[in-house]
C-alpha cells in the first residue's frame, strides 16, 4: 500500500503478551495511513501506549510510564489504550498531555482517530461499556524471529470474584476458523515456524461462531509450514480429556500446558468463584500425564486472597507439592474496585502475602529443577532463536519447554534441530549442545 509520510509512532505497551500481540496490529493499521514505526531516538510524531490493569500496581505503572513519556515527548500526540483505559478512561483523560483515551472497542479505529485529531486537534475520549463490547480484534504479532501470537479469543463470561477482566475486555467473543487459519498461513509463508496460541480465556472459544476450541486447534495443525504450537492458557474445567488426547496425537501441538489454578484450596476457590474444585484439577494433570509424560505443565497460583486463612494457604501448599507439574507463575493478591472480593472479610496484610508468594517460589523452584534434571542427558528437538548482538550464547525452548544455550550459529537461527541436554545452569536454563550430523542444511 502506498504511503503517505504523515510522521512517525512510537509503541509502548505494558502487561501480557495479548497487549502485545494487539499492538502489533495497531501498528499495521497506522503503516497503512502512512505513519511509519520511530527510528532510534527520534521524536515521534505519535506515542500509542497500550495499556495493562490486571493489579493496582499495574495501574500505578501505567499511571508512571503515562506521565514519563508526556514528559519526554512534550509535543508528541499521546494516545492511551487498551485495559486501564477501558476501565479509567477519565483518571487518564485528567492527565496533562494526554490527547486520545480509547476503550478497546475502539482500538482498531485508531488510525480514524489520530487523522482526526491531527486536523481539529480536539481531544477524545470514546469508551464502551463493557457489557456493550462486540467487536473482535484480530491480531498476529511476531515477538521475535521464531514465534508469534496469535489472538484467538477475547473477553470473558467467568466474573471470578477477584478479577476485573470481563469489565475491561466485555465478553467472550471470537475470531473464525476460516479467519485464524488465514492468519496461521500469513504466518508460514513468512517463514514463522511456532505459534503461541493467546486471548483471555481461549478454552471459551467460538461462543459467536458456533465452533469449539477443539475444532480450531484441528484445522491449525493442518497448516503446513508451522512446525509448532503452543496453548498459553486454559481453564481446567474448559480444557477437555479431547483437547489433551488430540494435542497428545498432534503433529505441531508441543507437550506443553499452561493451566491457572488459583488457589489448592477448596475453601478459596469456592470465595474466588472459580468454576472448578482442585479434584478436577489434580484429574486433568492426571490425564496430561497418562499421555504426555514428558509435557511441561505451567500453573498460575494467587496467594493473599481475601478469605485465605493460614490454614487455607498451607492446605494449598500442601496441594501443588503434590501435583506433578513444573512451574508456578505466582503472583499476590491485589483489591479491585468494583470487585465481589471486596466483600469477603478475612485480609491478608502485605507482608503476609510477599511470605506467602516466597514460599511457593521455592516450591516451584524445586518442582522445575526435579523436572530439569530427568532430562540431561537426553536429546531433544529445540527451536533456536535469534541471539542477541554481541551475546555469547543463543537459545531456544525444547518441545517441552525447557531453555537450551548454545553457542551462538546463524545458520541455526529459526531450524528445529536437536540438541543433548548436558548441564543445568542456576537460572535453571541448561547448556547444550547441537548434534551436527542430524541438523537439515
Amino acid at each position: 500500500m502506498e504511503q503517505t509520510g504523515k510522521g512517525t509512532v512510537k509503541f509502548e505497551t505494558l502487561g501480557c503478551k495479548l497487549n502485545f500481540s494487539e499492538t502489533a496490529t495497531l501498528g499495521s493499521l497506522l503503516a497503512e495511513r502512512g505513519y511509519a514505526t520511530v527510528q532510534g531516538d527520534a521524536v515521534p510524531d505519535v506515542c500509542v501506549v497500550n495499556t495493562c490493569s490486571v493489579t493496582e500496581l499495574a495501574d500505578k505503572k501505567c499511571r508512571q510510564h503515562i506521565r514519563s513519556l508526556i514528559k519526554r515527548y512534550p509535543d508528541t500526540l499521546m494516545v492511551v489504550t487498551g485495559c486501564y483505559a477501558q476501565l479509567k478512561p477519565h483518571s487518564i483523560a485528567e492527565i496533562p498531555g494526554v490527547d486520545i483515551v480509547l476503550g478497546n472497542e475502539q482500538k482498531l479505529d485508531i488510525a480514524q482517530y489520530v487523522d482526526r485529531w491531527m486536523a481539529d486537534r480536539q481531544a477524545v475520549l470514546e469508551v464502551t461499556p463493557h457489557n456493550d463490547i462486540r467487536r473482535f480484534s484480530p491480531s498476529c504479532e511476531c515477538g521475535d524471529r521464531t514465534r508469534y501470537f496469535l489472538k484467538v479469543q477475547d473477553g470473558c463470561d467467568y466474573f471470578c470474584s477477584y478479577c476485573t477482566i470481563p469489565m475491561a475486555r466485555g465478553r467472550s467473543r471470537s475470531g473464525t476458523i476460516e479467519s485464524l487459519v488465514t492468519q496461521a498461513r500469513e504466518v508460514a509463508a513468512a517463514g514463522g515456524k511456532e505459534i503461541v496460541i493467546t486471548g483471555v480465556n481461549i478454552g471459551d472459544y467460538g461462543k459467536n461462531t458456533g465452533e469449539r476450541f477443539l475444532d480450531l486447534i484441528q484445522a491449525l495443525d493442518r497448516v503446513e509450514g508451522i512446525e509448532r504450537y503452543r496453548i498459553s492458557s486454559l481453564e481446567p474445567d474448559l480444557l477437555t480429556d479431547e483437547i489433551i488426547a488430540f494435542c497428545a496425537q498432534s503433529r505441531a501441538f508441543m507437550p506443553h500446558f499452561h493451566i491457572p489454578l488459583q488457589s489448592g484450596s477448596d475453601e478459596v476457590l469456592r470465595l474466588m468463584r472459580r468454576h472448578y474444585d482442585r479434584s478436577l484439577f489434580a484429574e486433568k494433570i492426571a490425564r496430561i500425564r497418562q499421555v504426555m509424560p514428558d509435557a511441561f505443565v505451567g500453573v498460575d497460583v494467587m496467594v493473599g486472597t481475601r478469605g485465605e486463612t493460614p490454614e487455607c494457604f498451607n492446605d494449598s501448599l500442601r496441594f501443588i507439592a503434590s501435583l506433578d507439574v513444573q512451574h508456578l507463575h505466582v503472583f499476590p493478591y491485589s483489591e479491585r474496585p468494583g470487585t465481589l472480593a471486596l466483600r469477603i472479610p478475612y485480609i491478608v496484610d502485605q507482608k503476609t502475602k510477599q511470605e506467602r508468594v516466597a514460599q511457593m517460589m521455592t516450591l516451584s523452584d524445586r518442582l522445575q529443577r526435579a523436572f530439569t534434571e530427568r532430562y540431561l542427558g537426553t536429546v531433544r528437538p529445540v527451536l533456536m532463536e535469534q541471539p542477541q548482538a554481541g551475546s555469547t550464547v543463543m537459545h531456544g525452548f525444547t518441545d517441552n519447554y525447557i531453555r537450551v544455550n548454545v553457542p551462538p550459529c546463524a545458520r541455526l537461527v529459526n531450524k528445529v534441530v536437536p540438541v543433548r541436554l548436558l548441564k543445568m545452569n542456576p537460572d535453571l536454563s541448561v547448556d547444550a549442545e547441537v548434534i551436527e550430523e542430524e541438523v537439515q542444511p
